[in-house]
């Protein structure tokens, strides 16, 4: 007798979906987070992936976090796609998902977005930001700071993370300013 594979594919998939929840919640979150003293300028001090090809330095295409502003309880990133001849902003808003320090939200095509800010002294922090594209997850990690070089505690503690998740070291860019007006 051969058995089903219908409830044997929901149970898989359940217990994948309850896994990654487990996870999500794992992931260390500073106590007291106040998205609101997260607003204003941050550059990156250093990005990671779990994939590597997506973090090519041969990639011309580059995406870099201008700056984070909260409206209620949602957070906006600005962040700017930049490389030859593109230079194009995108805002995405993430909302509180009822766990402390950690937002979800959606952009372009229904793909899913889950951030969790891991720790913070409002001048450095670290973020793990998880994305899912077709059913393809991807882990990205960024250690940020209002000024460069950034704190070199929170250096690290971000590199032990990049260590124990084995993730891959990406080429970091920052952006002084927004895209510059196109030619008339």
């Amino acid at each position: 007798m051969v058995p089903q594979r219908g409830p044997l594919l929901l149970l898989a998939l359940s217990l994948g979906l309850a896994c990654a929840q487990q996870m999500l919640e794992e992931v260390p979150v500073q106590p007291g987070f106040n998205a609101q003293k997260e607003e204003g300028r941050w550059l990156t001090i250093q990005l990671a992936s779990s994939r590597a090809h997506l973090v090519s330095p041969a990639d011309p295409l580059r995406l870099g976090l201008h700056s984070i502003w909260t409206r209620d309880e949602d957070v906006t990133f600005v962040l700017f796609w930049t490389g030859e001849g593109v230079c194009q902003g995108v805002n995405v808003t993430v909302h509180p998902t009822g766990l402390q320090g950690q937002f979800q939200g959606s952009w372009e095509g229904g793909n899913s977005m889950h951030v969790c800010f891991v720790g913070t002294d409002y001048r450095n922090l670290v973020l793990d930001v998880r994305l899912e594209d077709a059913g393809e997850v991807t882990s990205l990690w960024a250690l940020l700071a209002r000024t460069t070089p950034g704190d070199p505690t929170w250096l690290g503690k971000y590199l032990e993370y990049v260590r124990e998740l084995r993730l891959h070291k990406a080429p970091v860019f920052n952006l002084d300013a927004r895209c510059p007006p196109a030619e008339a």
